[in-house]
């Protein structure tokens, strides 16, 4: 049983605490929220701040939004750099910058503490069934020490390299999915307008060179309406930018993340940035006056 502190118990944190708690560990809770109940009463034990969960850790494990609360989470006053002791190892679970990356892995490095950045994919499904893609940018040796718990929220678990190439990996996947949801949303609103059942043209397709996850998962969700957050509209906002700030960085050209990334925006400006990222089928709907769903 290792001692993990875990900060962010959100929508994906939640869950991904619950199961590490089943695989036996015990865990330090922090949250700018109350603290899930189901965590404490399965024997999770709350903490007022990043400092007081390092100190009770071995492994600390962060899942919050974005870059600034990292940030914050980490080298605040009374955060996680405070508390940390040689040896213990940070995990950063976010989607954030991978150029911060680097930054805070260089701060945490020089307390004598290893740091991952291990962002993850499979929305809220996939960290409730413990079937994530996660991503890990590190050493090797902190990588091994962490592994089992990583094999108790997800399956697909790469080290692709060094500090920072976990989170360029989500980048590059969030680009893939972003531009999967706009391909999905204008075919079936092509199919749907031209007098084609939606329903019977996604079976169809998902039996085909078409099929994708975004296709069953969120093709579903587009013909059922059901917009209620996995991810939400404005983190993948927040991942969109950060692909297309490394676009300019490095001097290359990703003209369809940016269209990707500019209806993202027109579903913000319409009041949808709190619902899931599916919800981009709908500013493609308002340019076309129909409704994917519609007889």
């Amino acid at each position: 049983m290792a001692k993990v502190g875990f900060i962010g118990l959100g929508i994906m944190g939640a869950p991904m605490a619950a199961n590490l708690q089943r695989g036996g560990h015990q865990l330090f809770l922090h949250d700018r929220n109350p603290v899930p109940d189901a965590l404490v009463a399965a024997g999770g034990k709350v903490c007022h701040c990043g400092e007081e969960v390092a100190r009770q850790s071995e492994i600390v494990i962060v899942m919050v939004p974005d870059t600034p609360h990292v940030d914050a989470v980490l080298f605040a006053d009374d955060g996680v750099a405070k508390g940390l002791g040689a040896g213990q190892i940070v995990v950063d679970m976010s989607s954030i910058s991978p150029l911060a990356t680097k930054e805070f892995a260089t701060r945490i490095n020089a307390l004598g503490s290893p740091y991952l950045d291990a962002p993850v994919s499979g929305g809220e499904v996939g960290a409730k069934a413990a079937s994530l893609t996660i991503m890990v940018g590190g050493s090797q040796e902190a990588f091994d020490k962490v592994k089992p718990l990583f094999e108790l929220m997800g399956k697909n678990i790469t080290l692709v390299g060094g500090n920072g190439d976990g989170q360029t990996t989500k980048v590059a996947n969030q680009i893939i999915v972003a531009l999967n949801i706009q391909a999905v949303s204008e075919a079936l609103l092509f199919a749907s307008k031209a007098g084609a059942d939606p329903v019977k043209v996604r079976q169809a397709l998902m039996g085909g060179f078409a099929a994708s996850r975004i296709l069953e998962v969120h093709g579903e969700r587009m013909i059922k309406r059901t917009f209620d957050p996995g991810f939400r509209i404005e983190l993948h906002q927040k991942d969109l930018n950060l692909a297309l700030q490394g676009a300019k960085a490095l001097g290359v050209s990703m003209p369809h993340t940016a269209s990707a990334q500019e209806l993202m925006n027109a579903c913000a400006a319409n009041g949808m940035s709190k619902l899931d990222h599916s919800a981009l089928c709908r500013v493609i709907e308002l340019l076309s006056g129909h409704e994917i769903a519609s007889k």
